[in-house]
């Protein structure tokens, strides 16, 4: 496990990890950002879009220059993008908040990069290594992008508390989410969750 880091609220900043889609306006993360008063998002990629190694280093990037604690908000691919990133890092964070996990082991729909272009740029296999952090996995019953059960293993194999939020598709504004109150709560129970392992 990571050292300890310091708690104070007011100075924890949320790191938002979009996923290859990055910055949309309507999106739950973005509507998130803007109602924090310490917030950093990982912009987008001019090159390499699709590579894992370029998309950690971008977020790793964010985080160097950061001081003070901070908790991750990952959706999509964007969770692969933490996950990743975690198992090559040192650096000691409160925790992350891990939305809908596609499954990238599996054929992704039309119009979503191929396996092939998945794995030949770093994705593949998904890391199963527990996370040096708490997280929160949250998933969805009727996600295009991967089923409940294959989400509760990956929250299995990274020590994370498996949150089932019933049918809310793949969590994004084609689904819906917009505005996604529930998140403030999830990164509050992360924080109280930190509280108690470090008392």
């Amino acid at each position: 496990m990571a050292n300890p880091v310091p708690t104070d609220p007011s100075s924890l900043t949320v790191v938002i990890v979009p996923g290859l889609r990055d910055h949309v306006e309507e999106h739950w993360q973005t509507l998130l950002a803007n109602k924090l008063d310490r917030v950093r998002i990982v912009p987008p990629l001019e090159n390499n879009r699709l590579s894992v190694s370029a998309r950690t280093a971008a977020l790793d990037a964010v985080i160097q220059d950061i001081d003070g604690p901070i908790v991750l908000v990952a959706h999509s691919a964007g969770v692969m993008i933490a996950v990743h990133w975690a198992q090559q890092t040192t650096r000691p964070i409160l925790g992350a908040l891990l939305a809908t996990p596609p499954d990238l082991e599996q054929q992704p729909p039309e119009g979503y990069p191929t396996l092939e272009d998945l794995d030949s740029n770093g994705w593949l296999p998904i890391p199963r290594r527990k996370l040096p952090f708490p997280s929160i996995v949250a998933a969805s019953t009727n996600d295009p992008l991967a089923s409940r059960r294959r989400v509760a293993g990956m929250a299995e194999a990274w020590g994370g508390r498996l949150v089932d939020l019933g049918d809310v598709g793949h969590l994004n504004p084609a689904s819906g989410y917009g505005n996604w109150p529930h998140a403030e709560d999830l990164i509050e129970e992360l924080l109280e969750v930190r509280t108690v392992a470090t008392s």
